[in-house]
């Protein structure tokens, strides 16, 4: 059996594939691109079908963070031209994130700039995520402050917040290599409470940083140990006045791959297309949404999107639908699963990671062909840049914290 018919088995059966087989999917070559998308793409669909989830990014405070994350055009010390603005009134920030919703969002994510928020910034935020379930009580939404203290995940949940997002971005062996002001333990302690208080965790990664193959399987395998019920896969958008502005190593069909990787090794997990798809997937996003199940809709944090109506076009137009408010995203089984006991109990030989947690239980973290066969050693020769396409990188200029019309 070859390596694709291999990852399709287990990924029906939410068995975890090997770093071995990891390691292969990204070493494929561009030629078997479209045998992986196949391959993923059989995963996806008996998990999710058809169904694309749109959440909508509103950013409550943008710019002046005193971290010094290099990937980020809010860091401190960055000449990225982007919008700053202080914190947004509640009545700003669900008008936007209605916006969003009319837009056909299922989940608004509210993030703020910052290492963490203060009780006072909880506070606010708790305002905000009434206002909006006041506004419609069946938006999910999910927060992002940054790191969290002793109970603020509890405050968050009982202002009626869904879930909480903290990406781990890269692997823990090069974290200190993009960030020095936090600890990548810091991010999983972060994402932990999340899972503690009852919150549906969000944790995903950031591609393109000019890290190993390694490096990326390293970052997907230490999120299905944590065990998020959504997966969001940023590629880097290399913003001008930010360190990691040359970086330019992504090609469409890299992007593919790395998003086949990150659903056969969490293949019952939502995972989203984040950040960077349209500068770096361009006309080949049709494509990965036979990978992914999740997207963001219109404009990111600082940067802006292709256009709402776009989004919703592609989407129809490959043959996939938008997932209604009540329709669960989950499969039964993970949607289930009470927060803050791990996973459960998941079928298969290599489900879960293997550390206990608080409740005993464990704590985790398509149609194959061509020519691909054994699983093959990744490589670690630098591949070539691409050229660069600064032309489509767009510093948000619209929506929360403008009196612009928001892309939704």
């Amino acid at each position: 059996m070859d390596l694709l018919n291999t990852l399709v088995d287990k990924g029906l059966r939410r068995e975890s594939p090997t770093r071995e087989e990891a390691l292969a999917v990204l070493a494929t070559s561009d030629d078997d691109v479209l045998d992986v998308v196949a391959a993923a793409g059989k995963v996806r669909r008996h998990w999710f079908g058809r169904r694309v989830k749109l959440n909508y990014l509103v950013n409550l405070k943008s710019g002046l963070c005193p971290e010094d994350c290099s990937y980020c055009s809010q860091r401190l010390g960055s000449k990225a031209e982007i919008l700053k603005y202080t914190w947004l009134k509640p009545d700003q920030a669900s008008a936007a994130a209605a916006a969003g919703v009319s837009g056909g969002a299922k989940r608004v994510c509210l993030v703020a700039s910052g290492r963490g928020p203060t009780d006072r910034d909880v506070d606010r935020v708790s305002d905000t995520i009434r206002a909006i379930k006041e506004q419609d009580e069946s938006v999910e939404v999910c927060a992002c402050l940054g790191l969290l203290s002793d109970g603020q995940a509890e405050r968050l949940r009982e202002a009626g917040a869904d879930a909480y997002n903290h990406n781990l971005n890269t692997s823990e062996s090069t974290y200190g290599d993009i960030t020095t002001t936090h600890t990548y333990a810091d991010r999983v302690d972060t994402v932990n409470k999340a899972h503690a208080a009852g919150l549906s965790a969000c944790s995903g990664l950031i591609a393109g940083m000019g890290e190993s193959d390694e490096d990326l399987v390293d970052v997907v395998f230490a999120l299905r140990e944590l065990d998020p019920d959504s997966v969001p896969v940023n590629f880097l958008i290399p913003m001008e006045g930010t360190p990691l502005a040359k970086e330019w190593h992504l090609t469409p069909q890299r992007c593919l791959r790395i998003l086949a990787m990150t659903r056969f090794v969490c293949p019952d997990v939502e995972v989203r297309i984040a950040g960077g798809r349209e500068v770096h997937l361009r006309t080949m996003q049709p494509l990965a949404l036979h990978l992914a199940n999740s997207i963001f809709l219109g404009d990111y944090l600082t940067s802006e999107g292709q256009a709402g109506h776009t989004d919703l076009e592609m989407i129809a137009d490959a043959g996939f639908e938008v997932e209604g408010a009540g329709e669960a995203t989950l499969p039964e089984h993970r949607a289930s699963v009470v927060r803050g006991g791990g996973c459960g109990s998941h079928e298969g030989g290599g489900g879960c990671g293997s550390h206990a947690g608080a409740d005993g239980d464990a704590d985790c973290g398509a149609q194959a062909g061509g020519e691909v066969c054994a699983p093959a050693p990744a490589s670690t020769a630098p591949r070539p840049a691409e050229e660069p396409r600064t032309d489509l990188v767009a510093v948000r200029r619209r929506g929360a914290g403008t009196d612009l019309a928001p892309n939704a």
